[in-house]
């Protein structure tokens, strides 16, 4: 990057682009979600994000609502412009084709049918090209795509919820009545699930609670990810409200090298991922999801699977939702923050959720 080409107008610019790639999150795998703007004389006339299952491409959406306007304009997008003939053809070339005088990007493109090979279709056209502009945002955006693509994983992000001091209902602990949280903050946990491609969960807590882990939030219910299930031994009983929330999403299990046969899964049309261990490892689960084109994944889950994330140190991003009350007698400490700081996750910032409070924590870059 020429830094002596760059503007704080390039950089609001591109915020702003990469906050409309944020509009992707959840239902753009196996794709990155990018935005892209076009400015013509400082005024945005045209946008685009990547739409549901990765097409169309954030940067012909955003030609097309500009029109006879992109010529001579600046084209800001969160990720280097493709290069490659897939379903449609390469953004890059439209980007040409349109006349765009100039075009910022924040990252360039790791997958190797791009890396560079888009930057250099619009460089031979004659095209400005200017690279690195709020380039460790537009990463931290789309960490998930970019791991999958230098690590061979999805990101991960660990949601918690504990009382004000950092405890958990007790084993014996059952029934409505046992929320932690406020309703509030639960609407904010729907909304995770809502911007993950998939949610995480162990065969513990289907026993324990019987839960479903749709989006329950109104309008985004078809936004609920796909259920991803450990159970090693394919416990998972036949009559669960999960198996019976089928039609509502996807539901993939993960079960060991010893697990029985289950014919009722297969007529249920249950994708099995079978580890090569009696006891599935969070590095293979995470190999294995990645290959299936998961990008953003979301524990939620009890105690046990996420601690072997968080040691596997697999987990990138940590949704806190802390109480504003106190759990009573039987109450037992998550050890959230001994497990955060053992593994170096920092704060990042604290969020209101009704009377609760959301802090956000990362894994170092």
């Amino acid at each position: 990057m020429n830094a002596s080409r760059l503007n704080r107008t390039d950089a609001d610019f591109m915020r702003a682009a990469i906050g409309l790639a944020a509009r992707g999150f959840g239902n753009t795998f196996p794709n990155p979600a990018v935005g892209c703007l076009i400015v013509k004389d400082g005024v945005v006339v045209g946008r685009g994000w990547t739409q549901p299952s990765g097409r169309p491409h954030a940067e012909p959406q955003a030609l097309a609502q500009a029109g006879p306007l992109a010529r001579g304009a600046t084209a800001y997008v969160s990720l280097e412009p493709c290069a490659h003939v897939g379903q449609t053809a390469p953004c890059a070339n439209a980007l040409v084709d349109s006349h765009i005088g100039r075009v910022v990007v924040a990252v360039v493109d790791p997958d190797p049918r791009v890396a560079g090979l888009g930057l250099k279709i619009l460089e031979d056209a004659g095209i400005d090209v200017l690279t690195g502009v709020c380039e460790a945002e537009a990463w931290r955006a789309n960490l998930g795509f970019f791991l999958t693509q230098t690590e061979n994983r999805p990101m991960f992000t660990l949601k918690l919820a504990t009382d004000a001091v950092g405890n958990i209902p007790g084993p014996n602990a059952l029934g409505e009545d046992q929320w932690v949280t406020s309703i509030q903050a639960r609407k904010r946990g729907h909304l995770l699930r809502a911007n993950h491609d998939a949610v995480l969960f162990g065969i513990g807590t289907v026993i324990k609670d019987n839960p479903t882990y749709t989006c329950r939030l109104a309008g985004l219910e078809h936004q609920t990810p796909i259920r991803v299930l450990l159970d090693s031994q394919l416990r998972v009983p036949k009559h669960s409200n999960l198996l019976n929330s089928q039609d509502q999403a996807p539901i993939w299990i993960v079960c060991g090298s010893k697990a029985g046969e289950r014919p009722d899964l297969d007529r249920k049309n249950i994708h099995i991922l079978r580890a090569p261990d009696q006891t599935p490892d969070p590095v293979w689960v995470a190999d294995a999801l990645a290959k299936r084109g998961l990008t953003r994944v979301l524990i939620e889950t009890g105690p046990q699977i996420t601690r072997s994330f968080l040691k596997a140190k697999l987990v990138d991003e940590v949704c806190w939702f802390r109480s504003s009350q106190t759990l009573g007698p039987g109450s037992v400490s998550a050890d959230a923050e001994n497990l955060l700081e053992k593994l170096e996750l920092t704060p990042e910032a604290v969020l209101q959720a009704g009377p609760d409070q959301l802090e956000l924590y990362t894994k170092g870059t």
